[in-house]
């Protein structure tokens, strides 16, 4: 299967196959530029996946050069940067060159952005080893990594030259990081699609238990949203591509308040903030109670935190506020938020009134 991301001339295949990786050096071919890759990951990565593509390179005649990075949330940041810059140039990377960021998020966020800024842009190819990046962060060209400030301040627009996606890597993937990457793909139903989140509410048992057709069916649909958002809107200048941020503005707030720290993924603080919009939403009188309640209750079904009390968050509203004001986000001295009308009817709302989302968040908190 394969699915276009339509940008003019910097337009780019995402292909999804089962077993794509153990033909990558025959897929990737036209990319390795002087017969040679630079593949960066990381080192929790090196065990199941490495060996498949290396091996798959070497039969395709094509060299490879690898570095191995920390693995984690703290990799994205001006240290690691740094250290893959140089590794790069070490490596004589040449703008002709491609790079290959075989991993998660992590990987592919930061690689992204070193390609983007080293020689003034090489080239680089997505191969997300996880669901959450399968289905949203490989794809897009949001390339970023973290400040002290907060999460993604740093970055840039920059489209990758291919991805390259095989389900068959998330079979080594750990329970609670194929949860968190299964909220990305809740979100793509909520944004404008009901009939999708409804068949997410009948099979996400079956994707999350490994089931190979609702697993390809989840990543195909998910991608093909993502593909067609981006080509509308890829640097979110028109609030289009702004949809895909739901549930992040919670989201990021509860990921700050948490340091940004295994205590709690992406996904999961992701799929919390999704359920918060959906109340927040109802509170204000624009959503039906009964499609947050269903929201709130396909979460929480699948193990992912639906509450600040799931989330392991005791902050009070205004402390999350306080997070949420660092947002990249902010125009104007305003935030905007994902709110929705009903499931599968998402919106920006540039005017929404923080006392009121610190309200709400405190009262959220004292819910039992």
């Amino acid at each position: 299967m394969t699915v276009r991301v339509s940008l003019g001339d910097r337009s780019y295949d995402i292909r999804i196959e089962n077993g794509a990786l153990d033909r990558a050096g025959d897929l990737l071919a036209d990319y390795a530029a002087r017969g040679r890759f630079i593949v960066i990951t990381d080192k929790n990565i090196v065990p199941n996946q490495l060996y498949r593509l290396e091996t798959s390179l070497t039969a395709a005649g094509i060299a490879s050069a690898v570095e191995v990075l920390p693995p984690g949330e703290s990799t994205k940041s001006w240290k690691m940067l740094e250290k893959l810059t140089d590794a790069l140039l070490n490596y004589g990377v040449e703008r002709g060159d491609t790079i290959i960021a075989l991993g998660g998020g992590v990987i592919g966020d930061l690689v992204g952005f070193a390609a983007s800024i080293l020689k003034r842009g090489c080239r680089f190819v997505q191969v997300p080893t996880t669901l959450l990046s399968q289905v949203d962060s490989s794809v897009g060209g949001k390339t970023a990594i973290n400040s002290k400030a907060g999460k993604n301040l740093i970055g840039a627009f920059y489209q990758p030259v291919h991805v390259l996606i095989d389900p068959t890597t998330l079979d080594s993937l750990p329970p609670r990081e194929l949860r968190a990457g299964y909220a990305e793909v809740i979100k793509y139903g909520l944004i404008d699609d009901a009939a999708f989140f409804g068949w997410c509410e009948a099979n996400g048992g079956r994707l999350l238990a490994g089931d190979p057709e609702a697993r390809t069916h989840a990543i195909t649909a998910s991608v093909g949203a993502k593909a067609r958002i981006v080509g509308e809107d890829e640097r979110e200048t028109s609030g289009r591509r702004a949809l895909l941020n739901l549930g992040h503005t919670f989201g990021h707030a509860l990921e700050a308040e948490t340091g940004f720290s295994d205590r709690l993924l992406h996904g999961e603080a992701v799929a919390a903030g999704m359920a918060l919009a959906f109340r927040f939403s109802t509170k204000l009188g624009l959503c039906p109670a009964e499609d947050a309640a269903r929201v709130t209750a396909h979460i929480a079904a699948t193990g992912l935190p639906a509450t600040l009390q799931a989330a392991g968050i005791e902050a009070s509203g205004a402390k999350l506020v306080a997070h949420m004001l660092h947002d990249k986000k902010m125009a104007g001295g305003r935030l905007p938020f994902l709110l929705a009308r009903g499931i599968g009817q998402t919106f920006l709302d540039k005017t929404v009134d923080l006392a009121l989302v610190e309200r709400f968040l405190d009262e959220e908190r004292g819910a039992s």
